[in-house]
């Protein structure tokens, strides 16, 4: 085995870190949001509490970054939906090479929601204002698409690196 693996493998903390953190960040999301929309549903039908106007879209908002880094998370776990059915029939390295396909078609798309969602949060989210926060660009919902196919870049290429290994590794039989 090439000894660049045994370096990358090196690498493997600074993933690990950046997927408790990403985790973590999703986490509290969740739970501002079980919070926000508890406090709404409570101020509607006791009337001593005020919902507030802001709840809605800022759960949409922490929503829109919950599903999108999750889906990043999804890739360092190696847990996305995949079709399974064929592939003791396909053998382990056509598998290989099909999986590798995939990571890099997911690579690809990671490429385009980082620069086609960076230019949607940058021009259209700037101009436009939350309508019960006027003080808060809507760049802010557009930003979670560029900042998930980033998160997307990272963990995908810790995995195309566990794909190619894949190769190098001596079949079990």
């Amino acid at each position: 085995m090439p000894a660049i693996f045994t370096k990358l493998r090196k690498v493997e903390p600074v993933y690990d870190v950046v997927y408790r953190l990403t985790m973590l960040i999703c986490k509290l999301f969740l739970t501002a949001d079980i919070l926000i929309t508890g406090y709404i549903v409570l101020a509607r039908y006791i009337h001593v509490f005020p919902a507030p106007a802001w709840g809605e879209e800022v759960i949409l908002t922490l929503m829109a970054y919950m599903s999108v880094l999750s889906a990043a998370l999804a890739i360092k776990r190696h847990a996305h939906i995949r079709m399974e059915a064929f592939d003791r029939y396909l053998g382990k390295r056509i598998c290989n090479i099909l999986d590798l396909v995939a990571d890099i078609a997911v690579i690809i798309l990671a490429i385009i929601m980082v620069t086609v969602g960076w230019k949607y949060a940058a021009a259209i989210g700037v101009r436009g204002k939350y309508t019960s926060m006027p003080w808060l660009s809507k760049f802010w919902q557009y930003f979670p698409v560029p900042l998930a196919g980033l998160a997307m870049i990272f963990f995908e290429l810790e995995r195309i690196a566990l794909d190619i290994e894949a190769f190098y590794k001596k079949e079990d039989k």
